[in-house]
């Protein structure tokens, strides 16, 4: 039976040919930057001179289009010397920034100022809701809408508003279920008042998650405002479906959650590269081979379906048996490709980290790195006494002239280390949580120990220990352990509990100290004022200066034997 063809505005009706669109891309670079945050850009241009001007360059009907860039004195300021670099500062980045930016002497040749020009993104910081492979739980990742050029210092966590830790993976420590009355909110450091908007879990199934957003430019569809939050579900996998026809393929994403978005719009990779010009759920193609082909969902491009090949008897496709791996240090990771050609051993098979495209591939080191073949079409890459530096997307190719593919795994690897909350010293009959804190959600059972003796927990506690009150019988050093495989423990932390009564002591002590600074500030100031004023009267009495007031006054000598002489004269004249 014949498979009749979709209609068109069902599906993108595309011929292979024009897939394949490539064009001279010249020297363009890329910055990506955040929202908020300021950003400099460096002029292109070969040899500078003063007379150097800033551009803003678009293509219309295929024609480059300059635009001399309009400055003000806050926000968008440039330099046109040799020293400042002819270096462009914008500040407090908006939307409206992204654009292409070019440093030249005129406008001639505006096809030049396109090829050298720099693209500036301006990314938006969110919390990404990841499907994970442990039960009806998610993962949160803080993640921006295009890698930073600027790496970050540390990513900060919010829980209700309320801070909860720093860490360097961008990767939220424990898996998350539902819960709706919860919200989660990043930052990266340096930038705390450019936190994501926040995001609930409301429910997690077999099929499907669904999340709500604070913000409502967060979903696929349009709101009504940007501030208004807004709901969405996503299907927890993806499965790209090929039916034949006589003359065509259609390829169908499909999905088995039954309450995905209807307005939701659809990513399609073809050949390993993002072809970005249909959104729909269906694509058919006419004269195609052997091109590789996987989908996602639009504004969640981290969850893919599996690559897969239109021609599977001449194609090679490429995924890996888990795409998300959280290790600890000093523990050993497989990372497994499995290859859909079965036909032949590759000849060769390379390894390499993400981003690291000018160096060499992997090497093994049987110390660390090692390369192993279990069949025909599954190949691991095992990485022993793992270190934080491990941390990557890693991919493969498997011929020297081939690429390497899309899709990778990524690793991050986690220490351990104990956390108290609210802090490390408290108070007799507080409530204290002890968190064995990791830098992404480990599947695993956690042991505690205290005083290096190990502690007996609760059934519903495992990575957390809760104090509820606090004695004085729980002070002490505490530590967390893996068990299985390695038996990794935390370095020890030390718990200090106050008694009631030494903290009522040195609670009045405090207000005492507290009540009597205002008296030995005005004590103090009196003191001072008091001398300085002497002082000033000493000088002015050795200077002779007096005050105005006493200008007025004459003073005339007191002498009783000058005041007695006019009486005595008297006195002869009666």
């Amino acid at each position: 039976m014949t498979a009749a063809m979709p209609s068109a505005d069902a599906a993108c009706v595309l011929m292979v040919f024009i897939l394949c669109i490539s064009g001279d891309q010249g020297q363009e670079n890329i910055i990506c930057a955040l929202k908020g945050s300021s950003v400099d850009l460096h002029c292109s241009a070969q040899h500078p001179t003063t007379s150097a001007k800033w551009y803003t360059v678009h293509r219309n009907d295929s024609k480059d289009v300059l635009r001399k860039l309009s400055t003000d004195d806050n926000r968008v300021t440039y330099n046109v010397s040799p020293e400042s670099d002819f270096t462009l500062t914008i500040k407090d980045l908006g939307e409206s920034d992204y654009k292409k930016y070019c440093c030249r002497e005129s406008t001639d040749q505006p096809d030049l100022c396109w090829k050298n020009s720099t693209e500036l993104r301006v990314a938006d910081l969110q919390v990404k809701v990841i499907p994970s492979t442990e039960g009806l739980t998610v993962t949160l990742m803080c993640s921006s809408s295009c890698p930073l050029t600027e790496n970050p210092a540390a990513y900060i966590w919010y829980k209700n508003r309320e801070f909860l830790y720093e860490d360097w993976s961008p990767w939220y420590q424990q898996l998350v279920s539902s819960e709706a009355a919860v919200r989660y909110s990043c930052a990266i450091k340096g930038y705390e008042d450019l936190r994501a908007p926040e995001v609930s879990v409301d429910s997690v199934t077999l099929a499907c998650f669904s999340v709500t957003y604070a913000k409502g430019k967060m979903c696929s569809y349009v709101q009504k405002s940007e501030d208004e939050p807004c709901s969405i579900t996503y299907p927890t996998e993806l499965h790209a479906q090929k039916t034949s026809g006589r003359e065509f393929i259609t390829l169908t994403c499909n999905t088995s959650c039954p309450k995905v978005d209807p307005h939701a719009a659809f990513r399609w990779y073809w050949n390993r590269e993002l072809y970005s010009h249909c959104e729909n759920q269906d694509i058919t193609l006419f004269g195609a081979s052997s091109q590789f082909y996987h989908c996602a969902v639009k504004g969640h491009e981290d969850l893919r379906s599996d690559e897969a090949c239109v021609d599977e008897k001449s194609c090679r496709s490429v995924n890996y048996v888990t795409r998300r791996i959280c290790a600890l240090e000093g523990s050993s990771v497989n990372i497994s490709r499995l290859d859909s050609w079965t036909y032949g051993l590759p000849h060769y098979l390379s390894w390499r980290k993400r981003g690291d495209e000018e160096a060499e591939s992997l090497k093994g080191d049987a110390g660390h790195l090692e390369f192993h073949q279990h069949s025909r079409n599954v190949n691991t890459l095992t990485i022993n006494n793992l270190t934080k530096d491990d941390s990557a997307e890693y991919v493969s190719k498997w011929s020297p002239r081939g690429q390497f593919g899309l899709l990778g795994a990524t690793l991050v690897v986690t220490g351990l280390k104990v956390t108290f909350t609210p802090s490390a010293v408290v108070t007799e009959g507080q409530r204290v949580t002890l968190t064995c804190s990791t830098s992404c959600p480990l599947n695993a059972d956690y042991t505690w120990t205290f005083n290096s003796r190990p502690l007996t927990l609760p059934e519903d506690q495992n990575k957390q220990l809760v104090l509820d009150p606090v004695r004085k019988q729980h002070a002490g050093n505490y530590s967390c352990a893996v068990g299985d495989p390695q038996n990794i423990t935390s370095s020890e932390r030390t718990l200090t509990v106050m008694p009631l009564q030494s903290m009522a002591i040195m609670n009045a002590v405090k207000m005492t100290l507290l009540s009597l600074i205002p008296i030995a500030v005005c004590v103090l100031y009196l003191t001072i004022r008091k001398k300085k004023t002497q002082t000033e009267l000493a000088g002015k009495v050795q200077t002779g200066e007096t005050e105005p007031l006493y200008d007025d006054i004459r003073l005339s000598p007191m002498n009783p034997a000058a005041r007695a002489e006019p009486a005595e004269q008297q006195e002869d004249t009666v």
